[in-house]
Order: C-alpha cells, then structure tokens, then sequence
C-alpha cells in the first residue's frame, strides 16, 4: 500500500518533541531506534557518546492514518537545521518503478539530489530539493513475502 508521512529533523531535540506530540495527539510512539543502533559506512568518523544517544529513526501515528517520523540531526556530519530542512514530505509508493517515476520528476530542476540508493534497513532510498523548494523523501521497500 503507498504510504505518505511527514518526516522532521531536529538537532538533538527529536525525542523530547516526540514524546509532547504524543501527548498532543493522545497517541503511542510506534518505532524508536538510536543512533547507536546503526551500523555506520566504514570510513565514517565515529559518533560521540552523546550523539549515539540521539534519535536515528521514531515514528507517530497521528490523524486520519499520516505519520510523523523525525531524526536528531549530527553535528559532527557537518548537519545544521535551518528552514527549508526540518521538513520533508516521505514517499513510500508500492511499486520501484512508480518511486523511481516521482524521484526523477520531482528532482528534475531541483537540487541536494540524492539518488535512490540502496540502504542498510533494505530499502531504495533517495532524497531531492524540487525547483520549488521542498524536500521529498522517497523509501520503497520490496513486499514482504
């Protein structure tokens, strides 16, 4: 089934506003993980102890079936929150040929294009600026079988 969250960065304040949203919208965090929890790329500098204790990855169910989903930002990966990245809209189409479609329509013009790849949690994940400047997410995962 396509699906469609809104995904939100934060420099290390995700999980204290995840936990207010949840009470705002009387609702249950779903998925937490911590940045601890990652298997980094080789050659990547190591995470402070403070920073492997921020937020990799949580998700809020909300209204009328959308999800929030946010990540605490990394200062040490050279990351700065600023209007225009603490927000993303998330693309999970069913099918790779419809996610690969809206990635090359949405980044045509655009910019910070980064293309589908795939990930270590196994999905095709990609990310672009489009020439109106919004952020899109795209993660499409083969059906689980």
């Amino acid at each position: 089934m396509d699906k469609v969250s809104i995904y939100l960065n934060f420099m290390g304040k995700t999980e204290e506003a995840f936990r207010w949203y949840a009470e705002v919208f009387r609702s249950e965090i779903t998925s937490f993980e911590r940045m601890r929890a990652v298997s980094l790329d080789p050659g990547a500098p190591p995470l402070s102890e403070a920073e492997l204790d921020l937020v990799m990855h949580v998700e809020l169910p909300i209204l009328g079936g959308a999800v929030l989903m946010g990540t605490d930002m990394l200062e040490s990966m050279g990351h700065e929150l600023r209007l225009g990245n603490n927000m993303t809209i998330n693309l999970e189409p069913e099918e790779l040929g419809e996610t690969q479609r809206l990635f090359a329509a949405l980044s045509e013009g655009g910019s910070d294009v980064m293309p589908l790849t795939l990930m270590f949690w196994g999905a095709q994940w990609g990310t672009c600026c489009d020439r109106f400047g919004i952020r899109w997410m795209f993660n499409w995962q083969e059906p689980a079988t």
